[in-house]
Parts: structure tokens; sequence; C-alpha cells
């Protein structure tokens, strides 16, 4: 279904400025091609992430959707404000990772993703639950944990996608295994990881896949994890996970779940939600069926 853009023009815009392309001559660009599709910008005022969901709410009344341009930390923040009001989302991928983008189709180039946005066409995809956290893409504890610690910002605008490899490869280096229980409606597993992570959408990490054939409308939570390994191992063990194709591998353990999932590590771990470090095991996950709408290409629409 295509929305009418002409009874829905107002939009609350959210750009990152810390993001890799959300400042400047880019930022303005998009601004003016929003304008010029017949989309009117109330610009957001929250200086900080943790506030832009409690904005969304308050001026609900006044907007029809809601922009968001930044990478996938900054689509985060504002989820839980769009869930709540159940405004539809525009994407507009100005990161490094662009993830949820990647999943959903959306060009990563800025004047063709602003094109999906005023075309209008939205698709229903489900949103992972975390304690109190959302998540579009994937939470994960262990090396991801460490890996958003190394991934600086200075590190991000340098190198990029570039960044997330190189900081994989040190951080695959220093990490150390940790103990987990996870319980499921039908299942005890007790394991030893460097990595556990329960996916919503397709690609994480910077186009990593969860596996082959998710989709992030498929009311499916994908869950893996990592056991240690010999370092000759890794090479094989990271281009399988680019594909997808781990969950055959050796020391993997994998299944999928419609929800919920109970997490208790040994120790405590914190835990990532889109690139972000926002809670702590222990932890449940669950899953809020097609609970956010989201301007897609047409081709996209269908699920």
């Amino acid at each position: 279904m295509r929305i009418n853009m002409q009874s829905k023009r107002r939009a609350l815009l959210f750009l990152n400025a810390q993001s890799r392309n959300g400042h400047g001559n880019m930022a303005n660009g998009v601004a003016r091609q929003l304008q010029s599709g017949g989309i009117t910008l109330i610009e957001s005022l929250s200086k900080r992430a943790d506030d832009m969901s409690q904005e969304i709410v308050r001026r609900a009344d006044e907007v029809d959707l809601v922009i968001v341009g930044g990478g996938d930390g900054t689509v985060n923040a504002a989820l839980k404000g769009i869930v709540e009001t159940g405004l539809p989302l525009g994407v507009l991928p100005l990161g490094t990772a662009n993830d949820l983008a990647r999943t959903l189709g959306i060009p990563i180039n800025p004047e063709a993703a602003v094109a999906v946005i005023v075309a209008g066409c939205p698709r229903r995809i489900d949103v992972g639950t975390v304690n109190d956290q959302l998540f579009a893409n994937v939470a994960s504890m262990g090396m991801s944990v460490e890996l958003a610690r190394r991934l600086t910002g200075n590190l991000k605008r340098r190198w990029g996608r570039l960044s997330y490899p190189l900081a994989a490869l040190k951080t695959m280096l220093a990490m150390k295994p940790f103990a987990a229980e996870v319980v499921t409606k039908d299942r005890k597993i007790q394991l030893k990881s460097l990595q556990i992570a329960v996916g919503n959408g397709l690609y994480y990490g910077g186009g990593m896949s969860v596996y082959e054939v998710a989709s992030i409308d498929d009311q499916s939570l994908d869950f893996y994890s990592v056991e240690p390994r010999q370092s000759w191992q890794w090479p094989l063990f990271l281009s399988a996970f680019r594909r997808g194709r781990h969950r055959n591998l050796r020391k993997m353990q994998a299944f999928c779940s419609p929800g919920p999932l109970d997490i208790r590590t040994d120790p405590p771990l914190s835990i990532n939600t889109d690139g972000e470090i926002t809670t702590t095991t222990p932890a449940r996950f669950d899953l809020l069926p097609l609970a956010l709408s989201v301007f897609v290409p047409t081709d996209r629409v269908e699920g």
C-alpha cells in the first residue's frame, strides 16, 4: 500500500550530526530534497540520542511520520517512541554500517533513500526486545560488545566499513570465553561462548548475516553462540558468517525461536543492541511482531 504523501506531509526529522554523513552539505541536501518532495520538515530539538523517543511521543500529534538520518544506533534510539506512537519511519542511512537499511533494501545513496521516503511505500517489520530495550537488527554479548567499545568515532570516520574487520581482528585475539545458560519454552542449554547473538533482521555488524534465510518480518528470533576455537579456524568462520552460512559449522549452537529466550551469563555481561551498549545479563529476549512500519523500495513491500 502506498501512503498518499499529499495528506501525510509533516515529518519530525532527526539528523545525527555525529554520524559519518549526517552533517554539512550532505545533510542540507537531504533536507532540501525532502521538502521538494512535498514533505514539511519539523526539525528535532533533541540534543541527545536518549531524548529522541521522548520527543517523538511528545510531538506525535504534530507529525505524520518520523525521519531518522544516521546509523543503526540513531535508529535504535528512536525505536521506542516510534513503536509507541505507531508513526511510520523513514530511514536515511547516513552512518557507517547501515545494517537495517541493507536488510530492507533501502539505498545507501542519500538521494535515492530520500526518494524511497517520498514515494511512501510502507512495510511492517518485527522489533526485538531485550529487557526494556528494543532492537531492529540484533542484540548480542561477548565479542560484539568489545567490538563496539573499540569502534570509536575516529576509527569509523577514518576507515568507514573497513573499521569493522580491523576492530574485529583485535577483539578476537583478546576475547575470553564466558559461561551461559539459555532457556526457551522447550529447551535449556549450558554452553561456553565467545559471542551470543539474538537476531531480528538479516544483517548486523557492517554486513555480517545472522542467518542466510532470516527475514525481518518472519516473527522469529535467530539465536547463535560461537564457542571457543583455534586461531587458524577464524578466516573460514568469518567467511561463512558474511554469507549467513555458519549454522552447520563445528562449535556453533544455533536455532530459531518465536521467543521468549532467557539468558544468564557468568560473569554478567553487557549487551549490545544495534551497535549501542544498552543493558546487561541476565536478560529476557522477545519479539514485537510487525510492530513497526518503515518506508521501503516498492520491490521490498512484500516480505
